[in-house]
């Protein structure tokens, strides 16, 4: 059974159709990317599977539960986790308690929330720094923290929205390497990223999508030589 289902999706937005009819399937374990040029309607689709977003047409299925329509805290606590575009840290409060936050979905009591997210700094590279203001964090360690935040929430599958951007080469590999890992800790991953370089070396299978429309679906391989990605959106960018 596929851990998520996203079937015949429609959202408009006035008379613009954002996602036009967009299915797709990620089976638990899978690390998929999800790409297209700006406006291809890709973080809709991840406001669409979080809650954010109702759909106007088709469902969405999660772990074998409809959660179509539901609110994003009724999806967090079933196991859906996402980052942000834009990094958005509780600025005066430390990495810790912004981390901690996250972890009260799960463990009620503040002391067992606190040390559930010391284990997620640990394994994200931000313990040493659990104690600074999350504001003074650089750009680098601000995406680790909104990675750590989605963590804390120990969900099934992780919606990353452009969490390698702005990232230099070394960072990006490192970033990569850790992604890695959460996956191989049984956490299911579907990315949204305009790094190509970064998409490609990470997803098993990669979701195109142009104008709303899923226009490709297939290996990093298929998607590179695939003459209507080139057109829509890899041609535009450097590999």
């Amino acid at each position: 059974m596929s851990l998520l289902e996203v079937k015949g999706v429609v959202k408009r937005f006035g008379g613009l159709v954002a996602v036009n009819d967009v299915s797709f399937s990620i089976d638990e374990g899978e690390r998929i990317g999800l790409i297209g040029p700006n406006g291809a309607g890709k973080t809709t689709m991840f406001n669409l599977i979080s809650g954010y977003y109702k759909p106007d047409k088709g469902r969405i299925i999660f772990d074998g539960r409809d959660i179509t329509g539901r609110r994003p805290y009724e999806i967090t606590k079933l196991g859906v986790g996402r980052t942000f575009q834009i990094v958005k840290p509780l600025s005066n409060l430390t990495v810790l308690d912004n981390v901690a936050i996250g972890a009260l979905l799960r463990h009620p009591d503040v002391n067992e929330a606190r040390k559930r997210a010391e284990e997620v700094l640990k394994l994200t590279g931000l313990y040493e720094k659990r104690n600074m203001r999350a504001g003074s964090l650089n750009l680098p360690e601000k995406k680790r923290l909104e990675l750590s935040r989605a963590l804390a929430t120990e969900p099934k599958l992780l919606l990353l929205d452009e969490v390698v951007a702005g990232l230099n080469p070394s960072e990006v590999d490192e970033l990569l390497k850790l992604l890695r890992e959460i996956n191989e800790s049984g956490v299911t991953i579907l990315m949204v990223e305009h790094v190509m370089r970064a998409v490609m070396n990470i997803s098993e299978r990669i979701i195109v999508m142009d104008y709303g429309v899923k226009i490709a679906e297939g290996t990093p391989q298929e998607i590179a030589s695939d003459p209507r990605v080139i057109e829509a959106y890899l041609g535009r960018e450097e590999l």
